[in-house]
């Protein structure tokens, strides 16, 4: 373990009660994941019970496969919503019909749990699949068939039917949970069109896009609909889109332009090569490969360019943006089993790097772009894995937090009132052309106004495999509560503190812990205290606090009055 700073050297981080920046955004209220069916679960919704626990907020949630046929089992990276069928009509032709049992079970666990979908209008159904679409496809025992390899990729044959679709989607759901309730809902058309989530061409997509608003809006006037949900290196389909919905020909309406109340799109750190080694098992995974970590400059990069596109469309620049994935690394459903760089996922380096990253995102807003609203994180949980499995995941087996569930627990911690923080050890805006910086300490601090302060500190590199040490000083300047009674309590994320991971692994990494086993780990998986909480009588001006903080590590220190 390296000494980050000159010999001797300490890190200076200052907040100022005095100087507010405005409201703190909770841009980290939002997650999501592939598997839709996963939801409703017993698991699932046992998980979604954990995050509304905590949550200072409603989280916005996000799927796949909503419209995609099948019998609603859901498997890593695929699952079914089996909306749309169609049936034998009384003129001989065939008529939509439509089965809501799996929308109703998911959606009603997530209204229930207070979370705000992102509602994603795809893929194509079976029944809407063009007759002339074709895939490559050998039947094998693990492949169920051509559709489920691909051919829900492609555009809807049908139009009007599409526009049905949609529209009884949204009336559907008003009429279940009220049009109050949706209206708080986002309805965004597919995802990442850019790739090989989208077998048509990007006129194709805009053309769809009309008729979804059209349909959406046609139900709800003030319903948010947006999209195109493309990659971090989508720029240029993002940009052709975005032209469109200010002033292309609208396949619904014959007019000019299309309804846009949001802009989204995706961003990933790191895509490890090869993503599968085959290699034999062991605790940290096969042991060949390139070492590799996620990065922060390349999703500041790709969410930058992005939002430099919007900021070129004048309709678009002062939209709302949901970065609706916003992750260290894909996929979601690969772990320490398949390539060992995704041990990152099990351990304190992911809360730390998260919490930073959110932090910089914020940061954007000084460069005069639009604002990011949303930055989720797709990570939920993954049925049938085993203990701290590697996957993008926020619970393990046996509903077992990991270490990235504590850093949301940490934001969600922080008063309404983001304070400016000064850091000597700081990267800041001016380093995000550089991809080999230096380690960093830095914070993000929020105030309540009158009598509660909270400053997050995280030690942090782009490097899972660079631990480190520093000593730091943080110096809170001009409390609003001076001279009155306080407790300043102080949590930590580290190896050996709110880490669920570092437990199971000194109880040998057990695979079937049993009930006190599990409950001891589930305690360990909390947020833990650096230290015990302190009470002042009198509460200074400005008060210092002085810790070694490791690398990777991260530190909630509170001061409220009492």
């Amino acid at each position: 373990m390296s000494s980050d700073g000159p010999t001797g050297s300490m890190a200076h981080v200052e907040v100022d009660c005095g100087r507010w920046l405005g409201a703190l955004r909770r841009i980290w209220t939002s997650f999501g994941h592939d598997e839709l069916n996963w939801a409703s679960t017993p698991r699932g919704r046992r998980n979604l019970s954990a995050i509304r626990a905590f949550a200072e907020a409603p989280y916005t949630v996000r799927a796949h496969n909503l419209f995609t046929s099948g019998p609603g089992r859901g498997l890593p990276h695929w699952s079914s919503g089996n909306v749309y069928h169609e049936v034998p009509g009384a003129d001989g032709a065939t008529a939509a019909a439509y089965d809501w049992s799996i929308f109703d079970s998911v959606f009603d666990a997530w209204v229930e749990a207070g979370m705000r979908p992102i509602v994603e209008l795809g893929f194509c159904p079976r029944a809407l699949v063009p007759d002339a679409a074709e895939i490559a496809f050998t039947p094998m025992p693990s492949a169920y068939g051509p559709y489920e390899a691909g051919l829900w990729a492609w555009p809807p044959r049908d139009h009007r039917r599409w526009h049905d679709l949609v529209a009884a989607t949204v009336r559907h759901a008003c009429a279940r949970y009220g049009a109050e309730t949706v209206r708080q809902w986002y309805w965004e058309l597919w995802n990442e069109p850019d790739i090989f989530y989208w077998k048509g061409t990007p006129e194709e997509y805009c053309a769809l896009y009309d008729v979804t608003a059209a349909a959406v809006t046609g139900v709800l006037p003030e319903a948010a609909v947006g999209g195109p949900a493309t990659t971090g290196g989508g720029a240029r389909f993002l940009d052709g889109f975005l032209a469109h919905c200010a002033d292309g020909p609208n396949a619904a309406t014959g007019g000019r332009g299309a309804r846009l109340d949001f802009v989204s799109f995706h961003t990933k750190g790191a895509s490890f090569r090869p993503w599968r080694t085959y290699g034999r098992l062991g605790p940290s995974g096969v042991e060949r490969g390139e070492r590799a970590s996620p990065s922060t400059h390349k999703m500041l990069r790709e969410i930058r360019e992005n939002l430099a596109v919007a900021a070129r469309h004048p309709g678009a620049a002062a939209l709302p943006v949901l970065v609706d994935e916003c992750d260290a690394s894909v996929p979601a459903h690969w772990g320490v089993y398949d390539n060992p760089n995704f041990a990152y996922r099990n351990t304190e380096y992911y809360p730390v790097f998260q919490a930073q990253l959110m932090a910089k995102i914020l940061d954007l807003d000084g460069l005069a772009l639009p604002r990011v609203e949303a930055a989720t994180t797709w990570s939920w949980y993954m049925e049938g894995d085993r203990f701290f499995e590697g996957t993008r995941s926020l619970f393990t087996a046996g509903d077992l937090p990991t270490p990235l569930l504590g850093a949301y627990r940490m934001l969600a911690r922080l008063p309404a009132r983001r304070l400016v923080v000064a850091s000597d050890r700081a990267r800041g805006l001016r380093a995000l052309d550089e991809p080999d910086a230096p380690p960093e300490v830095d914070g993000l601090a929020a105030t309540d106004g009158s009598a509660r302060v909270a400053a997050l500190v995280w030690h942090h590199c782009d490097d899972q495999y660079h631990a480190g040490l520093a000593a730091v000083e943080v110096a809170i300047r001009r409390l609003p509560f001076a001279g009155r009674p306080c407790m300043v309590r102080h949590f930590r994320i580290d190896r050996d503190h709110s880490n669920g991971h570092s437990a199971w692994v000194a109880a040998g990494r057990p695979q079937d812990p049993g009930p006190g086993q599990l409950a001891a780990l589930q305690e360990r998986a909390g947020l833990e205290r650096f230290a015990p909480d302190e009470a002042l009588e009198h509460a200074p001006a400005d008060l210092t606090l002085r810790f070694d903080l490791p690398r990777p590590g991260l530190s909630l220190v509170e001061v409220e009055a009492m």
